[in-house]
């Protein structure tokens, strides 16, 4: 009786030590993701043969986290009905009701969109607080490159996880152009013939208009990584404009603001403010700096730091 109670409480220990390993190997991250514009007429104007629009534009960034269950565009493979509809129009519904098919299987667990500010060739999008977790770790975002033929932008089936299975801190991705391969065309023009048969996506660097240089880049940056949602973080303090294009205002209610510092995602300071006024609030200006994601540290009379995410664009 004593070997079986041993047993049995040795099997009991193992069963949860299991159990408590698959618990905590269960893990849940937050991203800020932000899309930055380089297309340009250098670079994608085929020497100026095929010039950019006047209406150069964006379609709204839109995808999904999801599993590998499901791979919802690639290139060498079809365009679905929903990839189509984004690439020759910027029209995002069947594409929406394809993720939320998959959300309905259990294969996607989000829907992702945001519209671009300023909306032209060099504009940016950020999408914030991007949540995934170990069971949709990948993340397929497109755009319309607009207007055009059937021409898009976009990743497909990223891994958040590096290669040793742990979430990425930060991640640049260089973009570039895509042919959906359902409608002709070869300038910047929509309403054209379809194509007849259907061809695969395909790359379209150093394909006219486009040479080989990238026509936008994507940073994903984990929001830990940045200090949010760090234990000291002060959630009175108003940080606004936020997204913003300059200036941006600090008020914090209960203390008074002894210092401001603003880091890039490398970690580099790249703003000093020192509030010799000792007021609740002060203004800084980013106008000199790229757009992206940086980080707010904030410091009052007795040492204590807050830190927010700001996003310039």
């Amino acid at each position: 009786m004593k070997k079986l109670y041993k047993s049995l409480h040795i099997n009991t220990f193992i069963l949860l030590l299991f159990s408590s390993l698959i618990a905590n190997s269960q893990s849940q991250v937050t991203y800020t993701i932000t899309f930055s514009g380089t297309w340009n007429a250098i670079d994608h104007s085929d020497n100026g043969n095929i010039p950019l629009p006047a209406n150069d534009h964006w379609s709204n960034l839109v995808g999904a986290t999801h599993n590998n269950n499901v791979s919802f565009w690639n290139s060498g493979e079809l365009a679905s009905n929903g990839i189509e509809n984004v690439a020759e129009a910027g029209n995002n519904n069947a594409f929406f009701l394809e993720v939320e098919t998959q959300i309905t299987a259990n294969n996607a667990n989000q829907w992702l969109e945001q519209t671009f500010n300023p909306n032209n060739a060099t504009g940016t999008v950020t999408l914030m607080s991007i949540t995934a977790d170990e069971n949709f770790p990948l993340l397929t975002l497109v755009s319309m490159i607009a207007p055009s033929p059937d021409w898009f932008v976009g990743i497909h089936d990223l891994s958040l996880f590096d290669n040793n299975d742990n979430w990425i801190d930060s991640m640049s991705v260089d973009l570039f152009p895509y042919d959906a391969g359902t409608e002709d065309g070869n300038t910047y023009s929509t309403n054209n013939n379809a194509t007849n048969p259907l061809q695969n996506i395909s790359s379209l660097a150093n394909v006219a208009p486009f040479n080989n240089q990238k026509i936008g880049t994507l940073m994903i940056i984990k929001d830990t990584a940045l200090g949010i949602n760090s234990p000291n973080q002060n959630p009175g303090i108003i940080a606004f404009p936020n997204p913003t294009s300059g200036q941006v205002t600090i008020v914090n209610p209960n203390h008074n603001l002894a210092k401001i510092q603003v880091y890039d995602v490398l970690g580099n300071v790249v703003v000093k403010h020192k509030n010799s006024t000792n007021k609740t609030n002060s203004i800084i200006d980013l106008t000199h700096l790229p757009v992206g994601v940086y980080v707010l540290e904030i410091i009052d009379p007795k040492g204590a730091k807050s830190i927010k995410k700001l996003i310039k664009k």
